[in-house]
């Protein structure tokens, strides 16, 4: 099976290589986030003794801002928020690949090999590409930590090999799993021709996730003292129900974008838009998956802009405090960003299934940038429910949270609605921006080329 893979690889396409590259390096990136994360809670740390006998933390000064310890933890969460939109490009990617192996993939099949193992090469090839990104990445990784290790006079350990290891790990499982999900929806016969997997729509199961995850953060809320099992089960509960509701909305979004999809459609007497409303109303459940990302960006910056603007007006914002912030804004420009890489991925992958239908329309007379608007309406379509009920349940788990704490600043909700709607016109920005992208993928796949039955 390797020497197989090492076959395929040499063979591959300089599209192939690029796509090959990219997952490579968003393994890099996935594994030196995680090690400099894992680092920041492992800072050396100075200790003296309190006049009462017990040990007390000494900053260290020259640190500056990561002296303290909430600044480390801060860091540390925006470094691990990065982590997500870079797994979900990965998968993306994956996906990608998946579909454009379908000729070399027809071959294997002619020769006798079965679909489970043709997937089980996408698994192989997806794994070895990030574990050669991990390792990249921890190479990058300890050349940085062993010069500031000497620069700062010891007070930035090495992480523990054993920390190390289990990152490579986990991003190495992360990436061969990717990689064997994401061939399932693609079926090659030893013909080539590839049957994809029709569509996922919503589940209820979804919607089960999200009823829960409210329920268990309402009880952890409204419970406080009296709460079975003391404070800390209520704070269990809070935490369970916030992960709940967090991957319940995510999954829960297909449900959305289709109920959103079906309204523009109806609504509409806009040709472009209406193709476009079709196209998404077909397949809610990727474009779901595909703003997850963007989804979470969106639900993180508003509920920070809520707790920043409660701060605000209870006293301002100590230095210290806005550096903090101001890292969390940054991790979270970056998962945009990133997030906004994995939408291109998505769109081409749309693109290669639909190009039969693409190509017909444009030979039927259609032209090009009329095609391209329907991309843009497409992510406007998915995108808007999507941010729209990101930044709401963003705001309310912190409003809610801290409730009695707003009602004597009123205005500090302002702060948290203009945070919230911002995020909202940022992450619909994004979107539409991927899909103008994309439109050079649309231009190749509009060749007359594009009408050959395989």
């Amino acid at each position: 099976m390797i020497a197989v893979m090492r076959m395929l690889a040499r063979g591959g396409s300089r599209r192939e290589r690029v796509r090959g590259r990219l997952m490579t390096a968003g393994a890099a990136l996935a594994t030196f986030l995680l090690c400099v994360a894992t680092n920041l809670l492992a800072f050396g740390l100075r200790f003296s003794v309190h006049p009462e006998g017990y040990l007390v933390e000494t900053p260290i000064e020259y640190l500056g801002f990561f002296s303290g310890r909430d600044a480390r933890l801060i860091t540390a969460l925006a470094l691990a928020l990065l982590v997500v939109p870079t797994m979900a490009f990965l998968h993306q990617v994956s996906r990608l690949a998946a579909a454009t192996r379908e000729r070399r993939l027809a071959a294997l099949r002619l020769a006798g090999a079965t679909p489970r193992e043709v997937r089980l090469l996408g698994a192989y090839e997806s794994g070895w590409r990030t574990l050669l990104g991990g390792v990249s990445g921890i190479a990058l990784y300890l050349a940085a930590n062993l010069t500031l290790a000497l620069s700062l006079e010891g007070a930035v350990p090495l992480v523990p090999p054993v920390q190390i290891l289990a990152i490579l790990v986990a991003v190495t499982l992360a990436g061969t799993l990717s990689g064997l999900t994401a061939g399932r929806h693609v079926v090659t016969s030893p013909l080539g021709v590839v049957r994809r997997t029709p569509p996922a729509g919503p589940r209820a199961l979804d919607l089960v996730l999200v009823a829960v995850g409210a329920g268990l953060l309402v009880a952890g809320l409204t419970g406080k003292g009296k709460f079975p099992g003391g404070p800390y089960a209520a704070v269990l509960s809070m935490t369970a129900g916030m992960v709940l509701l967090l991957f319940g909305l995510v999954l829960g979004a297909a449900w959305l974008i289709r109920a959103a999809a079906r309204r523009a459609g109806r609504r509409t007497g806009v040709a472009e838009t209406l193709l476009a409303a079709r196209m998404v109303e077909a397949d809610p459940r990727g474009w779901a998956r595909a703003l997850s990302v963007v989804g979470l960006t969106v639900f993180f910056g508003s509920g920070v802009g809520a707790q920043q603007g409660l701060i605000l007006f209870r006293g301002g914002i100590d230095p210290s405090e806005g550096v903090g912030y101001l890292l969390v804004d940054l991790a979270l420009l970056v998962a945009l960003v990133t997030s906004a890489a994995a939408l291109v991925a998505h769109q081409a992958a749309a693109l290669l299934d639909h190009r039969h239908s693409f190509a017909a329309l444009a030979a039927s007379g259609i032209p090009g940038p009329a095609l391209g608007r329907v991309l843009t309406r497409q992510a406007l379509i998915a995108a808007l429910p999507v941010c729209g009920v990101a930044a709401v349940a963003g705001v309310g788990v912190v409003v809610s949270s801290l409730w009695d704490t707003y009602r004597e600043t009123p205005e500090a909700l302002a702060v948290a609605a203009a945070r919230g709607v911002l995020m909202v016109g940022i992450g619909v920005l994004a979107a539409m921006l991927t899909a103008r992208a994309a439109r050079p993928i649309l231009r190749r796949t509009l060749r007359p080329e594009g009408l050959r039955e395989e």
